[in-house]
């Protein structure tokens, strides 16, 4: 893909396009798009532009994420696919998750059953039907 830069005698040049940075370099803090170009029409649009979420991902997530669209989210075709094992598979799938920041279903489920748990042993400390040391040895018992 290319962008067509108009050069002083009128002729076009074709320009490499970058990828998109979504940290500061020196910072580390969030970047964002603050204009958007088409050169053939001359149109600028210009504001505050939130970076795609999918843009986050390197080039090697990037085609991670293409071979599971690819292979319809069937991790064992993953696995002929790119040649790795199924914990691989895994390992990548969860590394790309996190990049996204998107938390998987089942961990989800996990997380509010556990707060259930946590919030049912808070609440019988308060009506007093259970110790403060009752209540902490059943806290350290839940396991996330």
């Amino acid at each position: 893909m290319a962008l067509r830069k108009a050069t002083p005698l009128g002729a076009m040049e074709k320009q490499e396009l970058h990828p998109i940075l979504h940290k500061d370099p020196v910072s580390g803090g969030e970047l964002y798009i603050s204009e958007l170009k088409n050169e053939d029409s001359g149109v600028t649009i210009r504001g505050r532009f939130a970076i795609p979420r999918y843009a986050r991902l390197d080039p090697e997530q990037t085609r991670f994420l293409e071979t599971f669209l690819r292979c319809r989210g069937m991790l064992s075709s993953m696995e002929r696919e790119l040649g790795i094992s199924y914990p691989t598979v895994r390992s990548r799938l969860d590394s790309m998750l996190d990049a996204l920041e998107i938390v998987p279903v089942r961990d989800e489920q996990r997380r509010e059953k556990l707060a259930e748990k946590k919030k049912k042993v808070l609440e019988q400390l308060e009506k007093g039907e259970i110790s403060a040391a009752e209540a902490k040895a059943r806290l350290k018992g839940i396991k996330g």
